[in-house]
């Protein structure tokens, strides 16, 4: 009823204050024995064990005066920087602090004192031994209190901890601190010698990356949650592999950079996925990337209803703008996008902009009437083999509509154009596609007085349309894996690292360079294919279907004559880009012989920096 529920409400408080004074009353009583036993222990090993009825009422007496001058001291601790939680090391540090205090001031009041009630030696034993007395309660106390928070053993799983770093002992003892918890820790692995028998919270460091399978057996585990932040993922290949072969089940606590915005739970437990298990290094933690360049500005994204546009719409908005316009064409994805940022969807705000890249008059309405200060061009056609059948689609969107964007940025601050590992050296419709932008958006640069560049990077896992995203829809289906090569290789990123590289690019890009990450080494696309299977509930055949048109065996991260130079980051090579003038690609048409389109895309790609001049724009009106 709801007079029972007002009433358990105000009653809660009300017992907690009754708990808190008992237990306060509690200590004081420890504290006040602590100190009267103090004084008469010390008095009666000063006498030999032999001690007088006066002389032990003296020393009680001294040690009940002693006990008034540390409540006394503890009150006026309080007052001046309050209490600490029982049992913890600043408490520890306070109550050493307010015995030597007492101990202090007995000794002054002592030693001018001919006739002295107790010896002098006994404020000094009698105050260690006190001290001693409450710290063994208060450590006793603090024991049950984290006994009492622990899983219970009858309801949780038995767990070891690959890994006890910093973010393998937070998540220790986060699991130790929470009643709740599904998971009991019974054990520990780490690689570094010091930590051979290490205990910590009572949990016990019980050998190496080889000694998985006999932990498991000794321990009774039946679950390993690998705590190494930032691992190298042949690591983590291997220890998975061994806890399986084990019998035991296997969990990774998140890469530190995600979970620098709060301390390790039990929650950020996960199964592990297939960015933990690529044979590549993750580097967004390496990268310092300042986002205050973005702050209060007025920032639009095109192609923001896509993976890599609405991830960087998120990252954005962390950067708190002035305005962020979300632009695409697809309106489902607008709403999807909508609904991650705030919650609900209405689709009713000026953030969101339905508009066609191919609709240039309407882009350049838009960008005149919001007046865009930072642009990130998203918006593109990425899919390779169907560009390949309909060459003139990517002459619409990817071209004519990088140009249309371009042709109305005249007082834009930065533009930020998103490329592909395949414009260098291309051999496919995207690749050419996605180099002439790089080229247009180096020719606005040599027109206009903003900031205009591109970014270079390889396959992003888990975008709408990747390999990992086809890999898990196949074997959802109970479908054959299928890949193309057994020796292809791609380069592969993070979602995170994409747009990690975008908004780096936005700070320390120049004008006309295209930024290329520095990726590691590529990924083998039948390995992430057979990591894939074998995390499978049934076993999934892997069928090669031969390379198609328009695909390398191996994607380059530079082109040929292309300079690798790193300035300003050890992982970002700015690579410069001759600029394409406009009037090149006015003369496409997309309706002509595919086989023509695609010639004439190459043939742009190669065109060398020509002397035609434009007046006032980037480029002419061009047929539609």
């Amino acid at each position: 009823m709801p007079w029972e529920t007002q009433s358990t409400r105000r009653t809660e408080p009300g017992a907690r204050r009754t708990r808190a004074r008992y237990r306060a009353l509690v200590f004081l009583a420890t504290d006040t024995t602590a100190w009267v036993g103090g004084f008469v222990a010390a008095a009666w090993t000063r006498y030999e064990f032999a001690l007088t009825t006066t002389q032990l009422t003296r020393a009680a007496g001294c040690g009940l005066l002693a006990a008034g001058l540390h409540v006394a001291v503890v009150a006026a601790r309080r007052v001046r920087s309050g209490r600490h939680p029982l049992g913890s090391l600043p408490e520890v540090q306070g109550l050493a602090g307010t015995a030597l205090t007492a101990v202090a001031v007995m000794l002054l009041g002592l030693l001018p004192v001919a006739e002295r009630p107790v010896p002098a030696s006994t404020p000094l034993v009698g105050g260690a031994l006190a001290l001693l007395f409450m710290l063994a309660v208060r450590f006793a106390y603090r024991h049950q209190r984290d006994l009492a928070l622990r899983p219970d053993v009858r309801s949780s799983t038995p767990v070891l901890l690959f890994g006890m770093g910093d973010a393998g002992q937070g998540l220790l003892r986060a699991l130790l601190t929470d009643p709740r918890s599904r998971y009991l820790p019974v054990g520990a692995l780490d690689d570094d010698p010091d930590k051979r028998n290490l205990a910590v919270e009572g949990v016990r460091v019980l050998g190496g990356r080889d000694d998985v399978a006999g932990a498991v057996r000794r321990t009774g585990a039946t679950t390993v949650i690998f705590s190494v932040a930032n691992a190298d993922a042949a690591l983590i290949r291997q220890i998975r592999e061994s806890t399986l072969n084990a019998g035991a089940a296997f969990k990774v606590l998140p890469p530190v950079r995600d979970l620098v915005d709060h301390r390790i739970t039990v929650t950020d437990v996960r199964d592990v996925r297939i960015s933990d298990l690529l044979g590549r290094r993750q580097v967004v933690a390496d990268m310092a990337v300042r986002t205050n360049g973005l702050t209060g500005r007025r920032i639009l994204v095109t192609g923001a209803g896509g993976s890599i546009g609405s991830e960087l719409c998120r990252q954005v908005m962390k950067a708190n703008p002035g305005e962020l316009m979300m632009l695409d064409r697809d309106e489902s994805a607008l709403h999807a996008l909508q609904m991650s940022l705030d919650g609900r969807a209405l689709l009713d705000g000026p953030e969101l902009i339905l508009a066609d890249l191919r609709d240039d008059e309407g882009l350049r309405r838009i960008i005149r009437d919001r007046r865009p200060e930072i642009i990130f061009h998203a918006a593109a056609l990425k899919h390779l083999t169907l560009l390949e059948r309909h060459p003139g689609e990517a002459v619409k969107t990817n071209v004519w509509g990088t140009l249309s964007v371009l042709d109305a940025c005249h007082d834009v601050a930065k533009f930020v154009n998103i490329s592909t590992d395949k414009a260098a050296d291309p051999i496919s419709v995207l690749g050419y596609s996605k180099r002439i932008t790089e080229r247009l958006t180096a020719h606005a640069a040599s027109r206009f007085p903003g900031t205009f560049l591109s970014v270079r990077f390889g396959n992003v896992l888990s975008s709408r349309g990747s390999v990992v995203t086809a890999f898990q829809r196949q074997i959802e289906t109970g479908n054959p894996l299928t890949v193309t090569h057994p020796e292809v290789t791609r380069y592969l990123m993070t979602l995170q690292e994409a747009v990690h590289l975008v908004l780096q690019a936005a700070e320390i890009g120049s004008d006309g360079e295209a930024l290329v990450l520095d990726m590691g080494e590529p990924v083998r696309i039948a390995d992430l294919a057979r990591q894939m299977a074998e995390q499978a509930a049934s076993d999934v055949p892997i069928v090669f279907t031969g390379l198609r048109p328009g695909e390398k065996l191996h994607e380059d991260l530079l082109g040929t004559g292309e300079v690798d130079t790193r300035p300003l980051h050890p992982l970002v090579s700015h690579v410069a880009v001759p600029p394409l003038d406009p009037l090149e690609v006015s003369g496409l048409d997309p309706f002509d012989d595919p086989e023509k389109v695609v010639a004439e895309l190459a043939r742009l790609c190669t065109q060398p920096v020509g002397s035609t001049v434009t007046d006032g724009a980037v480029g002419l009106p061009m047929p539609r």
